[in-house]
């Protein structure tokens, strides 16, 4: 199960620490998932989870509650950027 590392921009971090809509999104296509947040960027945050199937990972990512729960999250998803273990 490869572990991956995403990182992005959100409009209030504690509001993003403290979201249950990660968690209720990713929870049949990841596990393991812990938060990060930049101590030099305060809207810089990062997850890393472990993912199965990552065509489904994708697909949920890409899906109307992907992008619900990444508004309610604040998430800019235009700073994203996803990393794979290789």
């Amino acid at each position: 199960m490869p572990r991956i590392i995403t990182t992005h921009e959100v409009d209030d971090v504690a509001h993003w620490l403290t979201s249950t809509k990660r968690q209720e999104v990713f929870a049949g296509v990841a596990e393991n998932i812990c938060t990060y947040v930049n101590p030099d960027d305060p809207n810089s945050v990062g997850l890393t989870m472990d993912v199965a199937d990552m065509a489904a990972f994708d697909a949920v990512l890409k899906s109307e509650a992907g992008a619900a729960a990444m508004k309610h999250d604040g998430v800019r998803p235009e700073t994203s950027v996803l990393r794979v273990e290789g």
